[in-house]
Order: C-alpha cells, then sequence, then structure tokens
C-alpha cells in the first residue's frame, strides 16, 4: 500500500532527505536508447538547470544528485529557518517567479486590499504560499511535471512520464547522510559509464570538482580537461545568478542534531576518489580496495565509519533501506513517528527495516 507522505517526511526527525524518480517508458530519459536509436543526454541539463532553478526559489538546498540514464537521485535539505525569516513580499516574488499567472491574482487583490475578504483571501494564499515554498513534494511535482511536459512536447506524444510518485527516504543522522550523498555521487562509477569523478557528467561531485578548479590560477591537466568538458556546458557557460542557485556548501550544511556538519569538501572528495577506485575493482580484490580506503580515510575517520563498512554501504545502500536511513536508534525513533501518524503494522514491535544493516554499518544502539 502506497504510504502518505506526511508518514514519509518528519522535519522533526530530519531535514534531509534522498529522493528519486524513474522514467515509466521504455524509451529513456537521458542517454542512448537502444530502441529507438536516438540520443537523449540534452535531457539530463534541462533536469539540473530545472533543479537549479526551483532551489533559487524554494526554501530547499540541493546537497546531491546524479542524473541516470531511466531515473535520477536528489539530495534534499528543507531550510526551515529560511523559510521563516522571508517576508510576505518575498514569499510573492518566489512563488510568482514559478508560477507567473498567480502575480494577476496578487494585483487583482492588492487592488481590492481595502476589502476584508479580499484581506482574508490574501493572507490565506500567503500562508499556502510559504508552507508550499519549504515543501519537498511541491519541489518534486514542480521539477517532474515540467521536465515531463517538455519531453512529451518533444516525443510528440501525451501521457505518464514518471512510472509513479517519487520516492523519498529520510536521512537521519549525519553518517546515513554522507553515505548516502557518496551513493548518489558515485552512481555513474557503480553503473560502469564512467571511470573517474571528472569525467562523472551530471553529478553533484562534478559540479563541486568544476567549482573548485575555476577558483584555482596554477590548475592541473585534469582541472582544465574539466573546464573544457562538453558535456559539462551548462555548469561552465555564464549562468543567470539570480534564477539559479548553487549547491549547498559542506561548510554551511548543519548536522541532523543542528550543529555543522563535522566533515569538509576536501575530505569529501578524498574519500570519494578513494572509493572511486576500489569500485573499480573485482570483487576478488577486495582487500586491495580496502587498503585504497584505509591508507587516507579521510572523512570516514571524521565521522566514525570504518572502511569495510562503508564499501558495502555504497555499494547497496538502495537495498540496506526503506523509509528511512541511520542509526538503529535513529530508525526506531522514526519508526514510532510513523506509527503515531496513522500507520498501522501488523508487529509494530518487531518489523523495522534496516536496522541489522544499520546496527552493522553504524554500530548499535548501546
Amino acid at each position: 500500500m502506497t504510504l502518505a507522505r506526511s508518514q514519509q517526511i518528519s522535519l522533526s526527525e530530519t531535514p534531509y532527505y534522498h529522493c528519486i524518480s524513474r522514467c515509466v517508458r521504455r524509451a529513456y530519459l537521458c542517454g542512448d536508447d537502444p530502441v529507438s536509436g536516438r540520443n537523449f543526454d540534452h535531457r539530463k541539463q534541462w533536469l539540473v538547470v530545472r533543479i537549479k532553478e526551483l532551489a533559487a526559489n524554494f526554501a530547499i538546498d540541493v546537497c546531491a544528485y546524479a542524473v541516470m540514464s531511466n531515473h535520477y537521485h536528489l539530495v534534499l535539505h528543507v531550510n526551515q529557518d529560511q523559510l521563516g525569516q522571508w517576508s510576505d513580499e518575498e514569499v510573492i516574488k518566489r512563488w510568482t517567479a514559478i508560477f507567473p499567472n498567480n502575480a494577476k491574482l496578487v494585483e487583482t487583490l492588492h487592488l481590492n486590499r481595502k476589502s476584508k475578504a479580499a484581506q482574508r483571501q490574501l493572507r490565506a494564499r500567503l500562508d499556502e504560499w510559504r508552507s508550499r515554498l519549504g515543501d519537498i513534494s511541491w519541489f518534486m511535482r514542480c521539477l517532474n511535471e515540467s521536465l515531463a511536459r517538455r519531453a512529451n512536447r518533444e516525443d510528440d506524444c501525451t501521457g505518464r512520464f514518471w512510472e509513479g510518485r517519487f520516492k523519498s527516504q529520510a536521512l537521519l543522522d549525519e553518517k546515513a547522510l554522507v553515505t548516502c550523498m557518496a551513493y548518489v555521487d558515485l552512481n555513474p562509477i557503480r553503473a560502469g559509464i564512467s571511470d573517474s569523478l571528472e569525467n562523472s557528467d551530471f553529478t553533484s561531485i562534478q559540479e563541486r570538482l568544476i567549482v573548485q578548479a575555476k577558483k584555482v590560477k596554477n590548475r592541473s591537466n585534469r582541472q582544465h580537461r574539466l573546464l573544457t568538458r562538453r558535456a559539462a556546458k551548462h555548469l561552465l557557460g555564464r549562468q543567470a545568478a539570480s534564477r539559479q542557485s548553487d549547491l549547498f556548501s559542506m561548510n554551511e550544511m548543519p548536522g541532523c542534531s543542528g550543529d555543522r556538519l563535522p566533515i569538509s569538501q576536501r575530505s569529501y572528495v578524498e574519500v570519494l576518489t578513494s572509493t572511486a577506485k576500489a569500485l573499480s575493482m573485482p570483487p576478488s580484490d577486495k582487500e586491495k580496495a580496502l587498503l585504497c580506503l584505509r591508507d587516507r580515510p579521510g572523512v570516514l575517520a571524521e565521522i566514525g565509519i570504518v572502511p569495510d563498512s562503508w564499501l558495502d554501504a555504497v555499494r547497496h545502500f538502495n537495498r540496506y533501506y526503506a523509509q528511512a536511513a541511520g542509526s538503529e536508534a535513529s530508525l526506531i525513533n522514526f519508526h514510532e513517528h510513523r506509527m503515531n501518524s496513522g500507520e498501522k503494522f501488523k508487529h509494530p514491535d518487531k518489523w523495522i527495516r534496516g536496522r541489522i544493516p544499520a546496527r552493522h554499518l553504524f554500530g548499535s544502539v548501546g
């Protein structure tokens, strides 16, 4: 049975969520379609640009993304503090940037502002829009609907483009957040379509490396090649800064408990570089793969994940968790929230998916 989104998203538990949408058609969302022989790589650029446009108007930050052939991943952060600081004028400006037709409604209500009925309607609209600008469901709706319409026009067809609602997964602590971001960033390498972070097109790790390379005066050959990469032209050209948001900086990311995330971008890139090498090795060379991580643990040492567990989690994160990911204790708390939200379980005290993997990857409750 499909779960109500309110039972899957609880901002009191965590502001971080992993979202996935998958294309329903046999024809690919992006990339080379083996059936029709057409290439749809340009749609990856559509998707990334639209993500950044929406993030510039919503109170939602993009932590990580990866656009694959028939699906995409996002790691999002709901910025409730930012949402609460916006004035009514700011809310109107941001909402009408996404839905321009609503500007006419606002203008009409302002013209009739002496009417109490118009005042009440404007207040109700503002409260509704403010709530939606901090709502992951509305963010994903605006993203998926616009891409579906654009792809349908290009394909000259109608009908469903996505297989169903997007899937959301709560990331309940810092270890789950960093592991999930790495899982998302390493998607092309794990799938065998890329051999390095620099060549992982349409991923957030490539964007972070491009931003870093732009700031360097004496660039390496790899950075020069990255800044001239054709597939990254949407990140290299002049962008409308007022319309597109940057990735959420790791130096600014708050932890799930409120403190700063205890990692730096440098250590994150280092451990992803080592993990990419490990993922490219055959299973028979597991010890060599682990040596890549043990020699330069970086972020693993900072957040307390051992290399064996890290490599396992980055390979199989999607298999281990369902509605939420995190430590065993955080999964139990989230499970209790779901029960309090009205979800019914046949054996409520026995079935919490992910408890055993969480114990293996992140340690036990005690």
